[in-house]
């Protein structure tokens, strides 16, 4: 079988340029400010440029019927008027997380305006702001679009990992995806549990994938269900217990079906 590594794609030079300057720029903005109503102006006034192609000049005329969507448009591009789900968990760090929450806002707003499909560039930013929002987020990292997590501070993404489109990292408890670890479209990855009783008794637990864990399309890994190194959980797989290493786990539950090669 043959091997098919990836191609190198870039944008043209003068277009490289100026993705490189916006986000360098936003970088310094955050890194310099660190609270939220500044992080709130700041999303505020770029979401405002990347929707409706000018800058935020303060609020419009909010009397005249005919321009209440429009209005209403504009007033959800700042984070101070957008409510997230996890805010509404009784177990967030409200101080971690209010930190965070205009960066997320504007992760999740930029990978619904037509900026988040150009994935050089998508790459890039969303490793910018999971600098700022994750505790840990290492070199070589491509992060594809519509990937959600839940409060950002308790998500470790180690060197050269690679999550897909539409992935679900619910770092309620804490998730670390250890280096080289690969996480396919439409996986979720989950770090609390429910107790079948009592649905706000919540238990968090740290799940670990890798290093060089695979999880496939569409597949679930529950809390606490490690991943191991070199291992990989088949498409639609549900792991309800570690995957040992070097192992290929299939079905739902999921159980070992074969040994891997250790690499």
């Amino acid at each position: 079988m043959p091997v098919h590594t990836y191609r190198e794609l870039k944008p043209t030079p003068e277009a490289e340029a100026i993705y490189r300057r916006w986000l360098a720029n936003l970088n310094e903005e955050f890194t310099r400010h660190q609270n939220f109503e500044r992080r709130a102006d700041i999303v505020r006034d770029e979401l405002y440029q990347m929707y409706l192609a000018k800058t935020h000049g303060g609020r419009k005329q909010t009397t005249l019927t005919s321009e209440l969507a429009t209005n209403v448009l504009a007033e959800c591009f700042d984070p101070r008027n957008v409510t997230l789900e996890p805010e509404y968990y009784g177990d967030v760090n409200v101080e971690q997380y209010n930190l965070r929450k205009p960066l997320i806002w504007f992760w999740q707003m930029f990978d619904r305006s037509p900026l988040g499909l150009n994935h050089w560039l998508g790459f890039r930013f969303r490793c910018m702001l999971g600098r700022h929002i994750f505790r840990h987020l290492g070199t070589g990292v491509k992060i594809f679009h519509n990937v959600e997590f839940t409060y950002g501070y308790n998500l470790t993404i180690e060197d050269n990992c690679t999550i897909h489109k539409n992935v679900m990292l619910d770092d309620r408890g804490e998730i670390i995806l250890h280096e080289g670890t690969s996480v396919s479209d439409y996986a979720n990855i989950y770090s609390h549990t429910h107790d079948i009783n009592t649905q706000a008794d919540v238990t968090n637990k740290v799940t670990e994938l890798g290093p060089r864990a695979r999880v496939t399309y569409h597949a679930t890994v529950l809390a606490g269900s490690t991943i191991g190194e070199n291992a990989m959980l088949g498409a639609m797989g549900l792991a309800t217990k570690p995957v040992p290493p070097a192992t290929v786990a299939v079905g739902i539950p999921a159980h070992v079906k074969r040994q891997k090669q250790s690499q």
